[in-house]
């Protein structure tokens, strides 16, 4: 440990303590038991705790002692040309089965001064191996993506999160940790490149009269799925029998209730206070297009959204977005006069015909009613401020910051898009500089 004067013993001695603790563990499994009844430190449950710290002590000397052949040349396996984690599963066979990898990670991951507090942290007993390696896996893939100074804020966060809910726990605070710590627009630029990645297969026939398909959704994608089969999927007990479909099932038969709905509805597609997806987020940082929005509610509750999509989203009627003060206070929660009415919609669906957006031919059930000065701008629900635009082109349109307005043509008023990116924000600009001080 850091600070702490190395003890200096030689390589046998080592070896003979290490004996005379591998024999008084060996002699636990043959004892008669003396030992009083019951928990507390002086009872089973304590000296349990004191095998576990044993073995987290074991797991980080086998660590140490790699580190050390690495550094001497000998975990290459001379002329036995063995791998590094080949020499681990050799001299370690309880690692044939598994765990070779994880240490050899962790004992490289060591060599780097910016993985001292993961190393303490597993030398101090505090980390197990498996989750070490973890948290240096998740911060190698971090690093690259966050702000200056970030780093030692982001390593704590990822020890402490193993250290509590183990290696799993890590990759759930990947967005949070991005969000918070992450350079200006990362967050929304992996948000954004995962539309790329959304795919519906088509159905492939199993031979037992069903079908499957292969769905991938991106983060917002995700969201709005999982608000939409949560209240739809959750056990509904018959005449005070409990219901004995499993969960997946229960999704499926949800899945299809909701296409179902939308057929039946046609162009009256209902929304519901059931299926809403609900967002916090502070105002500062949706004004000012940074951190991300949270989602509240239901299985898929704690994703992360980034702002822009959060502004994108504040267009559509089933999402409400609960805007946060500077003391976490509530401003605002989204209320219905945001959104256009169903008779706005409608009068936006026959003078744009369809989406706005150049050489879209997207039919008027296809699209959103989008705010051309956003609402998170104060923008008003109001004709002269809408306009319609497919999902694709209302994801460029935020996506790109693009500005559209409304303006009289020969045959009436019409929507006219400057595609400059950045446009939007020079719109703010001259509307700011028209405002009073």
């Amino acid at each position: 440990m850091e600070g702490t004067p190395a003890t200096q013993l030689s390589l046998a001695e080592c070896r003979e303590l290490i004996a005379a603790t591998t024999e008084a563990l060996r002699m636990v499994g043959d004892m008669t038991w003396q030992a009083p009844s019951g928990g507390g430190p002086d009872g089973l449950s304590g000296l349990m705790g004191e095998v576990d710290a044993l073995v987290m002590a074991g797991e980080a000397g086998r660590v140490a002692v790699l580190r050390e052949a690495m550094n001497r040349g000998e975990s290459d396996g001379g002329s036995a040309a063995l791998t590094t984690a080949q020499w681990v599963r050799r001299h370690a066979p309880s690692t044939i089965a598994g765990g070779a990898a994880a240490i050899v990670s962790v004992a490289t991951a060591f060599g780097k001064r910016a993985n001292g507090p993961v190393k303490e942290a597993v030398e101090s007993g505090r980390l197990p191996v498996r989750s070490a390696a973890v948290v240096v896996s998740e911060a190698d893939k971090l690093r690259p993506l966050l702000a200056d100074g970030a780093e030692p804020h982001v390593l704590e966060g990822l020890i402490g999160m193993a250290e509590q809910h183990g290696p799993s726990g890590c990759r759930l605070l990947r967005d949070g940790l991005i969000a918070k710590y992450g350079r200006q627009d990362v967050l929304q630029d992996q948000q954004n490149m995962g539309k790329s990645f959304i795919r519906l297969s088509q159905p492939q026939d199993t031979g037992a009269e069903t079908f499957e398909y292969r769905l991938t959704l991106d983060v917002e994608g995700k969201a709005v799925l999982e608000a939409a089969l949560g209240p739809l999927s959750a056990p509904r007990p018959v005449d005070g029998e409990r219901d004995l479909r499993s969960s997946d099932r229960r999704r499926g038969d949800a899945l299809i209730s909701l296409v179902r709905r939308a057929v039946g509805a046609g162009d009256e597609v209902g929304k519901t206070n059931k299926t809403t997806l609900l967002l916090t987020m502070s105002y500062d940082d949706l004004k000012d297009r940074l951190g991300a929005a949270t989602t509240l509610g239901g299985l898929d509750a704690g994703t992360h959204l980034a702002p822009e999509t959060v502004r994108r989203l504040c267009c559509d009627g089933s999402v409400i977005p609960i805007v946060l003060g500077s003391g976490g206070e509530v401003m605002d929660w989204g209320l219905e006069k945001r959104f256009f009415t169903d008779a706005q919609t409608k009068r936006l669906w026959l003078r744009d015909g369809g989406c706005t957006y150049p050489g879209c031919g997207a039919p008027p059930q296809w699209t959103d009613a989008h705010h051309l000065v956003h609402w998170a701008d104060l923008g008003p629900s109001d004709l002269a401020n809408g306009a319609l635009l497919c999902e694709r082109h209302h994801t460029i349109v935020h996506t790109r910051r693009l500005a559209g307005r409304v303006v009289q043509g020969s045959f009436g008023e019409r929507v006219e898009w400057d595609l400059t990116r950045g446009s939007y924000d020079d719109l703010l600009a001259r509307r700011a500089a028209q405002e009073p001080a």
